[in-house]
């Protein structure tokens, strides 16, 4: 080449055709990271960046939007920054941005992109690619107007005032701050036709990543599942293992795993215990629900949810859920769980029991102020036989009561001491929640409910022993439907010798 024109001109061609299959299984792009890119491999040696079979497959599937769940160092950061490394130096006017989810692994991205660009052929980066700006934070590459630019989730402005042909979030599910809210601004910034890949391992069943996973079929994002046998060199050498479990003979025969990889296996089982399936991954479903301990038995939440239909009926943009349509002469508790009734945080939320059986019967779900909640209460409750409404009344309760006795002359309120409302402490919490947890042990039938099931999933032992929603989960309906039970449990005996004294007068 004998000027940097001519450089500029050979890489715009490159651009055009990065997508062209050029050898069996492989593109351009894949042929350019071979021959231009550099990456240490796992022994700390430069090599040619070759991809690996993990690599491989997902470029395989890759689309314009998409999600990638996998095992621990798999390459797969590697590979996204070299597949958009080579975009922005080959299609002019791109910025690519990539996201990590703290400053060291901004740092570790940012050392793998630059160096792919300190080992590119010397008359490249002196003509086409030379830089303005290569710093710890960005490369301007001014011939071409390209910039590629490393950011961490954790920086709230990272990717406002962009616009951004190709964006790579590593690690979502350990995002900091509202990672939601960060990955919509950045989201928000990307071009129509732009390249989005959100990468993780998993971190539990709740949070953004794990969203954007369940809800890929609405989204149109494309799904990469890559397990940790994609990776050739998690193996024990020359081992051989004997009394093979039946799920080692299934992973053997479903995958074509070795007994070098099933001792690898053992070996992770018995350093991580529970975590290994999160960081070696094998299934979409067990990483996931790897990360959190459950308070509630995941197995029969899962196979209540796998038996639910839809609704009876829906209403109010489907804040109200009405499962089981009142019944005359059925007595019904509502169990209330207040909140402050802002647009983002906490829901208010209540739910309606049948009182003999204990039954789920509707759910009211949304972000009410106090007195539109009171409102809603009241007509739910009429609506349900003049239900018994246990309103928790701590924080915004004390606000939702006084809106149901004097704006809404709804006086059919369950008392404890001769108040109102029902007082949760450290004392009454617990036993709230060992209610409810016994109930969908022993009588999953009785919720009929998607939303406080799929609360339920995420709702997890902390370290003190307590329970609490996972990071970035909620847990409304779950303690509306605690406080539904335990008022049903302590109202019910008074209403029979209610039914009794009534009797006996008459």
């Amino acid at each position: 080449m004998a000027d940097g024109a001519q450089d500029v001109e050979l890489l715009l061609r490159c651009g055009e055709r990065l997508d062209l299959q050029v050898a069996e299984g492989g593109t351009l792009c894949d042929l350019l990271m071979a021959r231009l890119l550099r990456v240490r491999n796992k022994r700390g040696k430069l090599v040619a960046l070759r991809p690996n079979l993990a690599q491989r497959e997902y470029a395989r599937r890759a689309r314009r939007r998409n999600l990638v769940l996998k095992a621990r160092q798999l390459g797969i950061t590697t590979y996204i920054a070299a597949r958009f490394f080579l975009q922005t130096i080959t299609r002019p006017g791109t910025l690519t941005v990539q996201v990590a989810h703290d400053q060291r692994s901004a740092e570790e991205i940012f050392r793998i992109v630059h160096r792919f660009l300190e080992n590119l052929p010397e008359a490249l980066r002196q003509g086409a690619l030379e830089t303005s700006r290569a710093n710890i934070r960005q490369i301007v590459f001014p011939r071409l107007d390209s910039e590629y630019r490393v950011e961490t989730a954790a920086d709230p402005s990272a990717g406002r005032g962009l616009t951004i042909q190709n964006l790579h979030g590593s690690e979502v599910a350990r995002w900091p701050r509202d990672a939601a809210a960060t990955l919509a601004s950045l989201r928000a910034a990307v071009v129509p036709d732009g390249e989005i890949v959100l990468e993780s391992t998993a971190n539990g069943a709740s949070g953004c990543f794990y969203e954007e996973w369940q809800n890929a079929d609405l989204t149109g994002y494309t799904r990469h599942f890559l397990p940790w046998w994609y990776e050739p060199v998690y193996l024990v050498q020359e081992a051989r293992v004997d009394d093979l479990s039946e799920e080692e003979q299934q992973l053997m025969k479903a995958h074509g795993l070795s007994q070098e990889q099933i001792a690898f296996r053992r070996l992770k089982l018995a350093e991580f215990r529970q975590r290994a399936a999160e960081e070696y991954a094998e299934s979409a479903e067990k990483c996931f629900l790897a990360s959190s301990e459950c308070l509630f038995d995941l197995e029969r939440v899962q196979r209540r949810l796998s038996e639910l239909g839809a609704p009876a009926e829906l209403r109010d943009n489907g804040c109200l859920e009405v499962l089981l349509p009142p019944q005359a002469g059925r007595r019904y508790v509502i169990g209330v769980d207040p909140a402050g009734g802002g647009t983002e945080g906490d829901f208010a939320c209540a739910q309606v029991v049948e009182l003999q059986t204990g039954m789920q019967c509707a759910e009211l779900r949304g972000h009410f102020g106090p007195q539109e909640f009171a409102g809603r209460l009241a007509r739910l409750a009429r609506e349900y036989n003049q239900a018994l409404v246990a309103v928790e009344r701590n924080n915004h309760g004390h606000a939702v009561l006084a809106h149901l006795q004097l704006g809404e002359n709804y006086l059919h309120l369950f008392e404890q001491g001769g108040q109102p409302g029902w007082l949760t402490t450290s004392v009454s919490r617990p036993r709230m929640l060992s209610g409810l947890e016994a109930a969908l042990a022993n009588s999953p039938g009785l919720f009929l409910g998607r939303r406080l099931l799929d609360e339920c999933r995420t709702f997890v032992r902390r370290e003190d022993g307590s329970g609490a929603a996972a990071s970035g989960a909620h847990d409304d309906c779950v303690m509306a439907m605690a406080i539904a039970l335990a008022a049903r449990e302590e109202s019910a005996g008074r209403w029979e010798r209610e039914a009794t004294v009534a009797a006996m007068e008459r």
